[in-house]
């Protein structure tokens, strides 16, 4: 597929993947106008099997009931003849259906697709502690940064959704893996499909993670505390694998599946043109209150729908979330860059339920900027912007302890050269 071309569908089957230890096949579907952010009644859906056109009448061979519904994904029994070896189900074509109409005229209607199930997702022997999940369109400039930062803070594995980047995204990620930053691209072209995408990524890392983030490549954890102590014996470095440390301490709970941390929104910091030192050093002005939050979640204790609403997930009955203290860690959210850098919000936002920019809804919506309108045309005073307390801790600990001390260049500067 030539990944330039956008698909955009109003209705439509496009992905489907396989869960072994369920017996189930997780099928993403565009379209259903279900509610969002909730569970939904999967009495009505059922998804339909075959080796032929899918768009034809008279294809589907095996019809099988939705074990759950929710958002963009149904979740669906697999047909009892490969349920003892699910490795015949890979190739096989699959789509929806579901129920409309009344009790008297009941309509089933058959969703076209493009969807055939992928097999993939065998266990690994030993799984990583830590991974982490994205999705991007053309920032492959801003990867090298976050994903240098997050090894040292531990993370081991790197899932990049790709929503059709026409940068060199690409060529980062592939130079990324062949120094030892164990980072795949996921191509996922389908277009205001976040959530959907996240329940792909937790459903396929959690054959090979422990504990997954989730959260953007412009947010970076900062361990306050962590980082202002002396120099360890040793030679290590303060605060080095502080994220996974956290993450390990929970991996025995048995109550606890999702670790919640606060994000600071920092502004443009009076700059106008892009840092070139990166984000972590240029921008130091931020908003006082922190906005929101991302998460870090055990993805073998999901909710079986996998609903989520991109910041967090449904959890399954039983099992709760903690939330950080913001003195031991918090998210740096480079959020307000130079206008330059911010304006391609414009173009399209990748969550299903956030209305793009472009269109006149949702003003005060915190997803936008405030006072923004529907035009990408740079207000007054942008590079003043959101600046309510000067925080300059991420920046002197990176000068402090990872700059050159010839050149003054920090390792994601070093490796472009």
């Amino acid at each position: 597929m030539n990944q330039t071309v956008v698909q955009s569908w109003e209705k439509g089957v496009y992905e489907a993947s396989l869960d072994r230890e369920s017996n189930t096949v997780v099928v993403f579907v565009k379209g259903l106008n279900l509610r969002p952010h909730k569970v939904s009644d999967p009495t009505h859906f059922r998804c339909h099997f075959g080796f032929k056109n899918l768009n034809k009448d008279g294809s589907f061979l095996i019809t099988t009931r939705a074990v759950s519904v929710a958002q963009e994904v149904v979740r669906c029994l697999l047909p009892q003849g490969v349920r003892n070896n699910t490795d015949r189900a890979k190739g096989v074509g699959v789509t929806v259906s579901h129920l409309s109409g009344n009790f008297r005229h009941p309509v089933r209607t058959i969703l076209p697709s493009v969807a055939r199930i992928d097999g993939k997702g065998k266990k690994k022997r030993g799984k990583y502690e830590l991974c982490v999940c994205t999705m991007v369109w053309n920032q492959g400039s801003a990867l090298r940064e976050w994903v240098m930062y997050h090894a040292w803070l531990g993370v081991e594995r790197w899932f990049i959704y790709d929503n059709n980047s026409d940068d060199d995204i690409e060529e980062v990620i592939q130079d990324l893996d062949s120094q030892g930053f164990n980072v795949t691209r996921q191509v996922w072209p389908w277009i205001k499909t976040q959530e959907a995408g996240f329940s792909h990524c937790a459903l396929k890392a959690r054959d090979e993670c422990k504990w997954v983030g989730f959260f953007d490549v412009d947010e970076f954890f900062y361990f306050p505390n962590e980082f202002h102590h002396q120099l360890g014996q040793g030679g290590g470095l303060p605060g080095e694998n502080s994220l996974r440390s956290v993450v390990a301490n929970y991996s025995s709970s048995r109550s606890i599946a999702e670790i919640r941390t606060a994000c600071h929104s920092f502004g443009p910091s009076g700059l106008r043109s892009h840092p070139k030192q990166g984000v972590t050093v240029g921008y130091t002005c931020r908003l006082q209150s922190p906005e929101r939050h991302k998460s870090i979640v055990r993805p073998d204790l999901l909710h079986v729908s996998l609903l989520n609403v991109v910041h967090h997930f449904q959890l399954r009955e039983g099992f709760r979330y903690v939330n950080m203290p913001e003195g031991s860690a918090v998210i740096n959210h480079y959020k307000y860059q130079v206008w330059d850098t911010f304006k391609a919000k414009f173009f399209r936002r990748v969550a299903t339920y956030v209305v793009d920019w472009q269109e006149d809804q949702n003003k005060g919506s915190k997803d936008r900027a405030p006072g923004l309108g529907t035009e990408a045309i740079e207000p007054p005073n942008w590079h003043l912007r959101f600046c309510e307390v000067w925080d300059t801790g991420l920046k002197d600990f990176l000068l402090s302890y990872f700059a050159d001390p010839v050149t003054g260049l920090l390792p994601w500067d070093r490796s472009l050269l």
